[in-house]
């Protein structure tokens, strides 16, 4: 989840009252790769009228990361529901052809149409399945909830699959927001060699301070919250 992506006045030291509900937020995050900073994500919720919610990631280099070429800008259009979060519409551009994507879920079919990957897409869908962006809120709302996340199914390539999560237990971080309570959530596709580890904080409605991939036991990239703040 490149995007993983994702996350209220910076408020440095003002809580965020932890609520059953999803609020809008920006926020901009920091990716290490071997303990050095190499890009920088922006990522914005908002709340369009009734149930529509947009959420944005936009991604640009820092350091070594500036001889990577890729700029990815991921837009996500989905509709909350009692159930949960439903995706309705899925763009990917910036990282060249091979991995730009334009999907249009259609809840009435249960197909998801278009193109994912440089590649067509039509797929048969059912309630659950997200995409690469609506998959962190629909995780934020099950916390929000007060539950552990469901097993999560994602697009990915030309199939669906399934990522399970798991409660890791409790740690406190250091961040440019303070010293922060988190609830660690661990994510791992079956029979993939790699997890990801996300430090959720309860006072900021859940949201990832701190997101980690490995492989096996070895760290692939880190990514650390830098500022937070919300929206009218």
């Amino acid at each position: 989840m490149l995007a993983l992506a994702a996350l209220l006045a910076p408020w440095l030291g003002a809580p965020f009252a932890a609520a059953d509900e999803l609020q809008p937020f920006q926020a901009s995050y920091l990716w290490y790769w071997h303990g050095a900073p190499i890009a920088q994500s922006n990522v914005q919720l908002q709340h369009r009228d009734d149930d529509t919610w947009v959420y944005d990631s936009t991604t640009r280099p820092r350091g070594l990361g500036r001889f990577y070429p890729m700029r990815p800008v991921l837009h996500s259009v989905m509709r909350l529901t009692p159930q949960g979060v439903q995706p309705l519409q899925f763009v990917a551009t910036g990282s060249g052809r091979r991995h730009d994507a334009n999907v249009t879920f259609d809840w009435n079919s249960n197909r998801a149409t278009g193109i994912y990957e440089g590649a067509k897409l039509d797929l048969p869908i059912h309630p659950g399945v997200q995409d690469d962006l609506s998959v962190q809120i629909a995780m934020l709302w099950q916390l929000l909830q007060g539950h552990t996340p469901d097993a999560v199914m994602e697009i990915n390539k030309d199939q669906v699959r399934e990522y399970d999560y798991d409660r890791a237990g409790e740690e406190m971080l250091d961040t440019p927001l303070g010293r922060l309570d988190t609830i660690v959530y661990v994510s791992h596709a079956p029979g993939s060699p790699r997890t990801t580890r996300f430090w959720c904080a309860p006072t900021l409605g859940f949201i990832p301070v701190q997101v980690q991939q490995k492989r096996l036991n070895a760290v692939e990239w880190t990514m650390r919250i830098r500022s937070l703040k919300g929206q009218p």
